[in-house]
């Protein structure tokens, strides 16, 4: 299963985290749809109906652009089928945030998308699961190992001697790790490559509905999940179905050239994937701060003794990498007795989430 999953980059670090190559090997950065740049909200701790950054073949929402053409869009997590009849997507009876591999065939609301090439590829810097133990749940952190070279990006100008000190944190490629590095550029390629953290790839299925008094269409998908690989198997018995590598994904996405019952190949249970526990307070999909991701001992309630790629998950968490978040449009408020179940935070950790020229928010 895959129920909650954390993004928390700005809209132009995510398109920037994407760049891709088409079928002539030619570097790409995605666009954004118009308008949907300002609809995507980072979290730190996102639930099914929230928005997530989806990376699409340009094609679906442009009959003229190439198929290997890249695109991002913002859409809602849970597939609202073409032929549901109801005003209201919350109205549905069913749950399809997830969706399983071996069932695609079998069930209509996967089946046609699937039919129609409509192959997605959600965007996360990892997902949570969460492990039962006793009378407890344990929830864990999920991501791609992160090179030992990666460091967090200022989002704004810093001198050689400010650079010097951020020699800890983490970065230092682009989304999928067997890219090659960019030495010189192209035209029509991005300006710099990604240095921050590696954003999970994960395949998916969108569906385009239309509400039947008519409006906007709605764009919703779910994630495909696959038995889980051997390291994760201690935790659940799903995981998401990851794509691992650029041609895996550029497959994927391109549904003129691959179709359906290849592209199914590409779901694989491999062991790709590390993770840390977390701390309880991500149970609560209210709960949306650094903490959510910050690695504890679950059996000292303290934090843990990390890995390698535990400390650069602290020290991306303690950088000034990207900007800030807002709410998600909606979110309830938090109330007193929320606000006083929640860790204090650091100083550190309060600038980070704020951002070096966000003024502190009032009431």
């Amino acid at each position: 299963m895959c129920g909650r999953t954390a993004c928390t980059l700005a809209p132009d670090e995510v398109s920037r985290a994407c760049s891709y190559r088409n079928r002539r090997g030619l570097r790409r950065q995605p666009d954004w749809r118009a308008g949907d740049a300002d609809k995507y909200r980072p979290s730190y701790n996102k639930s099914p109906q929230s928005t997530s950054p989806v990376m699409l073949s340009r094609r679906h929402l442009d009959e003229n652009a190439p198929v290997d053409e890249c695109v991002l869009a913002s859409m809602r997590w849970g597939l609202v089928p073409s032929w549901f009849k109801e005003t209201d997507p919350s109205k549905m009876q069913f749950s399809t945030s997830n969706c399983r591999s071996e069932n695609i065939m079998q069930k209509k609301t996967y089946r046609e998308p699937l039919l129609k090439g409509q192959r997605c590829v959600i965007l996360a810097d990892g997902f949570y699961e969460w492990r039962r133990q006793a009378k407890e749940k344990q929830p864990f952190f999920i991501y791609f190992p992160q090179a030992h070279s990666c460091r967090a990006e200022k989002r704004d100008p810093v001198d050689e001697s400010a650079q010097a000190s951020q020699a800890s944190v983490p970065g230092g490629f682009t989304i999928l790790q067997n890219l090659p590095r960019i030495s010189k550029r192209s035209a029509g390629q991005p300006s710099d490559e990604w240095r921050g953290w590696r954003l999970l790839t994960i395949a998916g299925l969108f569906e385009r509905w239309t509400p039947p008094s008519g409006g906007e269409p709605l764009y919703s998908y779910s994630v495909i999940t696959v038995n889980a690989s051997a390291s994760l198997q201690g935790i659940h018995d799903r995981m998401p179905a990851v794509l691992a590598g650029e041609e895996e994904v550029r497959r994927w996405l391109d549904f003129g050239q691959v179709k359906s019952e290849d592209a199914l190949k590409l779901l694989q249970s491999e062991d790709k994937l590390t993770y840390h526990p977390v701390s309880s307070l991500v149970n609560n999909s209210r709960n949306d701060s650094p903490e959510c991701l910050q690695p504890v001992d679950p059996n000292q309630k303290k934090e843990a003794e990390l890995s390698a790629s535990g400390k650069m998950m602290r020290s991306w968490l303690a950088s000034g990498s990207t900007k800030r978040k807002e709410p998600e449009a909606g979110d309830a408020q938090r109330t007193d007795a929320d606000k006083k179940d929640t860790p204090r935070m650091s100083t550190g950790l309060r600038r980070w989430l704020q951002g070096p020229n966000k003024k502190t928010k009032t009431q």
